[in-house]
């Protein structure tokens, strides 16, 4: 049980060596440990692992605490590298599992122009449509009053009731 608190006081000293190098290696990059697994195992076998290596590594490591040679070579590698100063945690190689590293979009430069276009195509042809609209309309929204329709209509208003400043 004190084993357990001294981990939450001092999370970066482990027991057991070799975990404590998987996990200074994934806090070096700051990445999560099996992420650095993952990094580990595709750098050492060429491809990516498969959900039974993944079942098995995470057995053998997580919950048995053995680390494989090939987790260990990569964080001794990585260990090393920072060690002189040669370490880019931010290169997007080791994030390539991270859903929120920011990762740039191919042709962004092209899609942000297109949607440029378009908003200027929208409010100009509105400003167009607006321009051409008739002269003398008295609104822009239904119903579509003109200045002469509702002229006429004060006119026989003031016939029939009388001009009250005149009384």
């Amino acid at each position: 049980m004190s084993g357990f608190f001294e981990t939450l006081i001092r999370p970066d000293q482990d027991d057991d060596s070799e975990c404590g190098e998987i996990a200074r290696a994934a806090n070096l990059l700051q990445i999560g440990e099996f992420q650095l697994l993952q990094l580990a195992y595709f750098s050492w076998h060429g491809q990516e692992m498969g959900e039974q290596e993944s079942n098995a590594t995470f057995q053998t490591y997580m919950i048995g605490g053995l680390v494989p040679a090939w987790a260990r070579h990569y964080a001794r590698q990585i260990i090393a590298r920072a060690e002189l100063g040669d370490l880019e945690d931010v290169d997007p190689k080791y994030h390539r599992y991270d859903s929120e590293y920011f990762h740039a979009v191919p042709l962004g430069a092209r899609r942000l122009a297109v949607a440029v276009a378009c908003l200027v195509l929208v409010v100009g042809g509105g400003i167009l449509v607006g321009h051409l609209a008739p002269p003398g309309s008295t609104s822009i929204l239904p119903p579509y009053f003109d200045e002469k329709e509702l002229t006429p209509a004060q006119a026989e208003e003031l016939e029939l009731h009388g001009d009250l400043r005149g009384s």
